[in-house]
Protein backbone atom coordinates (compact mmCIF):
# COMPACT_ATOMS: atom_id res chain seq x y z
CA UNK A 1 0.00 0.00 0.00
CA UNK A 2 2.54 2.47 0.60
CA UNK A 3 4.18 1.70 -2.84
CA UNK A 4 0.45 2.62 -4.11
CA UNK A 5 0.10 5.48 -2.07
CA UNK A 6 3.75 7.24 -3.25
CA UNK A 7 2.58 6.69 -6.87
CA UNK A 8 -0.38 8.34 -6.66
CA UNK A 9 0.95 11.17 -4.59
CA UNK A 10 3.42 11.45 -7.31
CA UNK A 11 0.90 11.96 -10.03
CA UNK A 12 -2.05 13.28 -8.71
CA UNK A 13 -1.12 15.66 -5.20
CA UNK A 14 -0.76 19.32 -6.66
CA UNK A 15 -1.76 18.97 -9.84
CA UNK A 16 -5.20 21.09 -11.71
CA UNK A 17 -8.18 20.02 -12.85
CA UNK A 18 -8.57 21.51 -16.10
CA UNK A 19 -11.72 19.89 -17.35
CA UNK A 20 -14.19 17.81 -16.20
CA UNK A 21 -17.04 16.49 -18.86
CA UNK A 22 -18.64 13.15 -19.31
CA UNK A 23 -18.14 10.95 -22.41
CA UNK A 24 -21.02 11.16 -24.90
CA UNK A 25 -22.62 6.91 -24.88
CA UNK A 26 -20.92 6.42 -28.50
CA UNK A 27 -17.47 7.83 -27.00
CA UNK A 28 -18.21 5.61 -24.12
CA UNK A 29 -18.94 2.46 -26.45
CA UNK A 30 -15.84 2.85 -28.80
CA UNK A 31 -13.64 3.21 -25.58
CA UNK A 32 -14.78 1.09 -22.51
CA UNK A 33 -17.62 -1.36 -24.24
CA UNK A 34 -19.87 0.20 -20.90
CA UNK A 35 -23.28 1.09 -21.14
CA UNK A 36 -23.23 4.07 -18.72
CA UNK A 37 -21.47 7.31 -19.49
CA UNK A 38 -18.38 8.09 -16.41
CA UNK A 39 -17.64 12.18 -16.10
CA UNK A 40 -13.54 12.16 -16.99
CA UNK A 41 -11.30 14.61 -14.86
CA UNK A 42 -9.11 15.81 -16.67
CA UNK A 43 -5.76 17.33 -15.02
CA UNK A 44 -2.74 19.38 -16.30
CA UNK A 45 -0.37 17.25 -16.75
CA UNK A 46 -2.48 15.01 -19.12
CA UNK A 47 -3.48 12.83 -16.44
CA UNK A 48 -6.96 11.50 -16.78
CA UNK A 49 -8.91 10.28 -13.72
CA UNK A 50 -12.13 8.14 -15.25
CA UNK A 51 -14.46 6.44 -12.28
CA UNK A 52 -15.43 2.49 -12.59
CA UNK A 53 -17.93 0.78 -10.80
CA UNK A 54 -15.32 -1.36 -9.70
CA UNK A 55 -11.00 -2.07 -10.21
CA UNK A 56 -12.15 -4.58 -12.82
CA UNK A 57 -13.85 -1.97 -15.50
CA UNK A 58 -16.82 -3.68 -15.64
CA UNK A 59 -18.85 -0.23 -15.74
CA UNK A 60 -18.95 3.83 -14.99
CA UNK A 61 -18.60 4.88 -11.43
CA UNK A 62 -20.13 7.57 -9.53
CA UNK A 63 -17.87 9.54 -7.29
CA UNK A 64 -19.49 10.83 -4.34
CA UNK A 65 -18.18 14.77 -2.69
CA UNK A 66 -18.91 17.30 0.25
CA UNK A 67 -20.17 19.49 -1.78
CA UNK A 68 -23.35 20.82 -0.69
CA UNK A 69 -24.99 21.92 -4.29
CA UNK A 70 -23.36 18.56 -5.76
CA UNK A 71 -23.25 15.49 -3.54
CA UNK A 72 -22.40 13.01 -6.49
CA UNK A 73 -20.89 13.29 -9.89
CA UNK A 74 -22.92 10.73 -11.24
CA UNK A 75 -23.51 8.72 -14.54
CA UNK A 76 -25.73 9.13 -17.25
CA UNK A 77 -26.80 6.07 -19.44
CA UNK A 78 -28.21 7.31 -22.96
CA UNK A 79 -29.13 5.46 -25.91
CA UNK A 80 -25.85 5.63 -28.45
CA UNK A 81 -27.09 7.86 -31.56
Amino acid sequence: MDTLQKKVNKHLVGRTIVKVEWLSPKRTEELLGWTNQPCEIYLDNGTILTPSADDEGNDAGAIFTNIKEISVLGVFREEIK
